[in-house]
């Protein structure tokens, strides 16, 4: 779909002046951008950049973390997701998180999709919320006939699979994606490209991912990060460009852009 023809949708996400910290150190500097629903947006940049530390920003992640912190505004449907009122908990039920090596439970495949629904106490006949979880992660044909066997059991991409299943079993509206093809290989990174796509009709989607070539295919919208040194040569992560993908591929509007997407540097 062309740029110009895409749904223009109220944001999910605004970003004004989103600075991240770790202690002293600013890993993230000064961002701002807004994540439209039910659309895919990447987030590309060379290693050091900060795009999965402003990714973990986004359902509070961070907070775990001994001394990080963040300035500015990072709002959710307009509410600013680090005030004080508002429970760190239901962000992280709202805006699932999948990670780079699938973190599948010690359970069974059934018990896997059904844990978050269990403890969150959600309304459902979990025999059928299970199978409708695993159906929408093009999982239930093959692991129908033994929803009882260990997660263990499924090769990586299957368990990644398994793992978006167990994201969108407690009902958010938001999934981010750290990395989730890195450990993968192409066959089971192409199904969880095609899952990307089909969900993200259903729900926003913000992935971060070093591979180039895969936002350009599965992204509506990319924002490419860098690393640029200060006066006293500290490295901070800072947005240098943020639009349609297929305009940030074609014709970028920084020449920074240009040079990690053509290979120059990065």
């Amino acid at each position: 779909m062309d740029a110009d023809q895409m749904e223009i949708t109220a944001p999910v996400f605004t970003l004004d002046q989103l600075s991240v910290f770790y202690g002293d150190y600013q890993a993230v500097q000064d961002v701002n951008l807004t994540v439209p629903a039910r659309q895919i947006t990447a987030f590309i940049g060379p290693s050091g950049c900060g795009k999965s530390t402003l990714l973990r920003s986004f359902n509070r992640m961070n907070d775990l973390i001994p001394g990080a912190r963040v300035a500015g505004l990072l709002a959710y449907h307009g509410l600013d997701l680090y005030s004080p009122e508002v429970d760190a908990i239901e962000v992280r039920r709202r805006v699932g998180m999948v990670f780079q090596k699938p973190n599948v439970f010690p359970k069974s495949i059934y018990d896997n999709v059904a844990y978050g629904p269990r403890v969150n106490r959600i309304k459902a006949n979990l025999d059928d919320l299970v199978e409708e979880c695993l159906v929408r992660a093009a999982l239930w044909d093959e692991v129908k006939d033994n929803l009882k066997k260990s997660a263990y059991a499924l090769s990586g991409g299957q368990q990644q699979r398994l793992v978006i299943a167990r994201c969108i079993a407690v009902r958010p509206e938001v999934i981010l994606m750290d990395e989730p093809c890195a450990s993968l290989d192409p066959i089971a990174t192409a199904k969880i490209e095609e899952l990307m796509l089909q969900l993200a009709r259903d729900y926003t989607i913000i992935i971060v991912t070093h591979n180039m070539q895969q936002a350009a295919r599965v992204s509506d919208r990319t924002a490419f990060f860098t690393a640029e040194l200060d006066s006293d040569g500290v490295r901070h992560g800072t947005l240098v460009e943020y639009g349609p993908t297929r305009q940030m591929f074609s014709a970028p509007s920084d020449s920074r852009t240009e040079d990690y997407i053509s290979g120059r540097f990065g």
